[in-house]
C-alpha cells in the first residue's frame, strides 16, 4: 500500500478548499461547504466549497476581464506555448501528488492515474501549445477583384462542465485548446471528483498562468452547473457527461446563442469474428471492460460474438475476469478499483437485477463486493435479447452484454440497435474486412483489434445520442475555439 504523500495530506486538510477565480483562493460567497468522499473506504477526504450563481457569475467577471486585459488573448502563440509548456512542466514535476489524489478522489488504481491520467494531461498542454504556433490564423481566398482572407481570433470566455470519472484527463481535453487559442476558462469540475482540478489551480499559479485565465469553482449540478451552462457572459460552452444532463446544458446555452459542444455517453459495441485469437481478444475485451471500473463512456460493453466461437469466447473471458482483483486504488496489487460513489454502485447492481428481471442470463454473476468497504462492484456478464434494458442502456460499470452473430449484416444490425453512437470496435484477422465492417458503422470513433485509443491528432468525438459540436483531441478542436472572420478589401 503506498503511503499517503505528506503534501496530499495537507492539501486534503485544508478545508473547505476553496475556488479559484481572478488568480485567487477564496470562499464561496454564501459559504457553503460539501463533503468528497473516498470510494475505497467510504470516507470523507475532503470538504469543498459549493458554489452558487453568485460565484459563478463572479468567475465569469474574473475571466472576462482578463480576457480583455490580461494580454494572454493578444499573446503571439509562441509566448502562450512558453506559458502552458511551464505549467506542462509543473504537471509531470508533481505527477505523484496529482495521482494519488485522482486515486483517492476517483478509487482508480494509482498506477493508472500515475500512468495515464496525469500524462494525459500535460500531453494535452504541450499538444495544443505546439499546434497554435503552428496554426495560420490569417487564410487567403482566391477571389476576382478582392483582397480577401480569414482571420481567426479567440472566442472569449469559455465554460467548462467537467465529470468524475477522468477529472484530470478531461480538463486537459477540454481547456488545453481553449487556452492555447487564446481564450479564458471557468471550469465546474463533477462534485463527487473536485479534487484534482483545484491542486491543479496551484500549479497554474506557480507557472505563471496570468490571473483570471483559468478559473475553477466546484459545487453541485443543478446550481453552479446550470448557472455555468446559463450564463450569458460565455462565448462558448462544453459539458461531458450524460445525453440527459447534456441536453439540459444545450437548451440553456440554446437560449444565450452560445456555441455548444456536448460530448456525451455510449454503449460502445465490440463485433468479434471466429478468426481472431480468442485468448487476446478475450484478455483485451476485460481490459477494456474493467478499465476505470468499466466507467468508461467510450468502452465496449456489448459484445458481439460470431456463434461458432461463442462458448470458447466466453470461458475465456470469464477467466480473465475472474482474476481480477479488486482493492484499494493506493495498493500495487490492485486491478481494478470501486465505482466513484454509492450512488453509482446502487445504479450498478440497479441494472444488473433489472437485467436479469427482463429475462438476461449472468453468464458471470458479478454484483457486489462485500468483503470490502466502499463501492465495490465485481465484474458481470449478461447475455440475452438486444431488447433487453442492459443492451439498451448505459450502464457505467465493469458489466458487458453478450450477444450472437452469424452474419456481417447482423452483426451491424446489432451494433445499431443502440442510439449512441461513440464508439465502436471489430476484431478480426481479416483487416480488409475489418475495414469495411468498421466504416459501415455509425460511430464517432471505429477500432480495429483495439479499444479505448487515445492519440494526440486522433480525433474524437461522437454521433447520434452521443454529442455534438466537434470533436477533441485533434487540429480540429483547436480551431472551435478560434472565431472566422472574414476581411475584404475591393481593388481600387
Amino acid at each position: 500500500m503506498a503511503e499517503v504523500l505528506p503534501q496530499v495530506k495537507k492539501f486534503l486538510a485544508d478545508g473547505p478548499l476553496p475556488f479559484y477565480i481572478g488568480g485567487e483562493f477564496i470562499p464561496a460567497v454564501a459559504g457553503g461547504a460539501f463533503e468528497t468522499r473516498d470510494p475505497g473506504s467510504g470516507e470523507v477526504l475532503a470538504r469543498v466549497a459549493a458554489g452558487e450563481a453568485a460565484d459563478i457569475d463572479a468567475a465569469v467577471g474574473a475571466a472576462q476581464q482578463a480576457f480583455d486585459q490580461s494580454g494572454w488573448a493578444n499573446l503571439p502563440a509562441n509566448d502562450r506555448a512558453v506559458i502552458l509548456h511551464r505549467l506542462a512542466d509543473k504537471v509531470d514535476e508533481q505527477a505523484e501528488v496529482l495521482a494519488q489524489i485522482e486515486s483517492l478522489d476517483v478509487g482508480k488504481p494509482l498506477g493508472q492515474a500515475k500512468g495515464f491520467d496525469v500524462p494525459s494531461l500535460s500531453q494535452a498542454l504541450r499538444y495544443f501549445a505546439d499546434l497554435a504556433v503552428q496554426t495560420r490564423l490569417r487564410e487567403p481566398i482566391a477571389l476576382r477583384g478582392l483582397e480577401a482572407y480569414t482571420y481567426r481570433s479567440p472566442y472569449g470566455v469559455c465554460g467548462f462542465i467537467v465529470p468524475w470519472n477522468f477529472p484530470l484527463l478531461l480538463l486537459g481535453w477540454n481547456i488545453a485548446p481553449a487556452l492555447a487559442a487564446g481564450n479564458t476558462v471557468l471550469v465546474k469540475p463533477a462534485e463527487d471528483t473536485p479534487l484534482s482540478t483545484l491542486y491543479f489551480c496551484r500549479l497554474a499559479e506557480m507557472a505563471g498562468v496570468p490571473a483570471g485565465v483559468i478559473n475553477v469553482v466546484t459545487g453541485f449540478g443543478a446550481t453552479a452547473g446550470a448557472a455555468l451552462a446559463s450564463h450569458p457572459g460565455l462565448a462558448r460552452v462544453a459539458f461531458t457527461g450524460s445525453p440527459e444532463v447534456g441536453r439540459a446544458v444545450a437548451v440553456a446555452a440554446a437560449k444565450n446563442l452560445i456555441p455548444c459542444k456536448l460530448e456525451l455517453g455510449g454503449k460502445g459495441a465490440a463485433i468479434v469474428f471466429d478468426d481472431v485469437d480468442i485468448a487476446q481478444t478475450a484478455e483485451k475485451l476485460a481490459q477494456a471492460v474493467t478499465l476505470n471500473c468499466g466507467q468508461v463512456c467510450c468502452t465496449a460493453t456489448r459484445w458481439i460474438i460470431h456463434q461458432r466461437i461463442y462458448p470458447q469466447f466466453v470461458d475465456a473471458v470469464k477467466a480473465k475476469l475472474q482474476a481480477v482483483r479488486l482493492g484499494y486504488g493506493l495498493d500495487s496489487a490492485t486491478d481494478m478499483g470501486p465505482v466513484v460513489s454509492e450512488k453509482q454502485r446502487r445504479r450498478v447492481l440497479g441494472y444488473l437485477e433489472k437485467g436479469q428481471a427482463q429475462g438476461a442470463t449472468a453468464v458471470l454473476q458479478g454484483g457486489a463486493e462485500a468483503s470490502l468497504p466502499g463501492y465495490f462492484v465485481k465484474p458481470a456478464l449478461l447475455a440475452g435479447s438486444p431488447d433487453n434494458i442492459c443492451a439498451r442502456e448505459e450502464i457505467f460499470g465493469p458489466v458487458a452484454f453478450l450477444m450472437k452473430f452469424s452474419t456481417p449484416e447482423q452483426a451491424i444490425e446489432l451494433v445499431h440497435r443502440s442510439r449512441y453512437g461513440l464508439a465502436n470496435s471489430v476484431w478480426s484477422a481479416d483487416v480488409p474486412r475489418a475495414r469495411k465492417m468498421a466504416e459501415a458503422l455509425v460511430a464517432g470513433n471505429s477500432w480495429i483489434n483495439a479499444h479505448n485509443v487515445f492519440a494526440y491528432g486522433l480525433p474524437y468525438g461522437g454521433a447520434n445520442l452521443s454529442g455534438f459540436g466537434g470533436g477533441v483531441n485533434s487540429p480540429e478542436t483547436l480551431r472551435d475555439y478560434l472565431r472566422p472572420q472574414s476581411i475584404v478589401r475591393p481593388y481600387d
